[in-house]
């Protein structure tokens, strides 16, 4: 009677193991937005909360990396952005303040559909100094940037940016406004350690878009396979049209 007990334990012991590894190893797919808002301002230069938080109610990405956002700015009526952003969307999330700006602060921002397990702000070189806004998730990393006009303050920003994915081991997703093309020597010296996810499609300006310069890449230490990338259809709501990538991790 004890050895069939045991043996009954054992088996459930081993079963409810074997589920939980093969949760463990089964891959996740994440969708992220990676979106420049101009402060919620439009090609009307008109700022809409409710605008730009449709763009994001309508895709429904797990990750939005956010950029150009105020934060109790006097140009934006001493509104903290990113929350009224968050309210819409019943998303959470996290700020980044690049640059003092008008009384209050600019930079970028992150929501996420789960709860953050820590965050962290790290500052990057430029004319106007720049940010890596950076949110642990339960299954992966999201790092959101916003680089430099200057070429050389770019090139600056990316040995800190790989410093801080060589940290990690879970994956590493990087997204952002680079201000750089496919074809330009960031781009070909971040290949090196990340894997391009999203593709050359124009993403700027938003109402005839002729310049590819906003992006999602994966650390290589655990590139992510593409499933799909996408330039959103969306020409009103910022002077940036909305990149979606749909990532398997692991």
């Amino acid at each position: 009677m004890k050895k069939l007990f045991f043996d009954a334990f054992l088996l459930i012991v081993l079963t409810v193991a074997s589920f939980w590894l093969i949760m463990a190893l089964k891959p996740v797919q994440v969708q992220i937005m990676s979106y420049n808002v101009r402060h919620c301002a439009g090609m009307d230069l008109v700022v809409d909360y409710d605008r730009t938080a449709n763009v994001i109610i309508k895709n429904q990405p797990d990750v939005v990396a956010i950029q150009e956002l105020d934060s109790m700015t006097g140009r934006s009526g001493r509104k903290y952005q990113l929350e009224e952003l968050a309210k819409r969307t019943s998303y959470f999330s996290v700020f980044g303040k690049a640059i003092d700006y008008d009384g209050g602060g600019y930079g970028v921002g992150v929501l996420t559909k789960e709860q953050p397990l820590s965050t962290k702000r790290i500052p990057l070189p430029g004319e106007e100094p720049r940010v890596l806004l950076v949110v642990e998730l339960k299954d992966y990393v999201i790092a959101c940037t916003h680089l430099d006009l200057e070429e050389s303050e770019r090139l600056a920003s990316l040995p800190l940016i790989i410093e801080e994915a060589q940290n990690w081991e879970k994956p590493f997703i990087l997204a952002g406004d680079w201000n750089d093309h496919p074809n330009s020597q960031l781009l070909q010296e971040l290949k090196k350690y990340f894997t391009i996810n999203s593709g050359n499609d124009f993403t700027f300006p938003a109402d005839v878009p002729n310049e590819c310069i906003d992006y999602v890449a994966t650390f290589n230490n655990s590139p992510g396979k593409t499933i799909e990338s996408v330039v959103v259809d969306e020409p009103e709501a910022s002077d940036h049209r909305p990149l979606m990538v749909k990532l398997q991790l692991h």
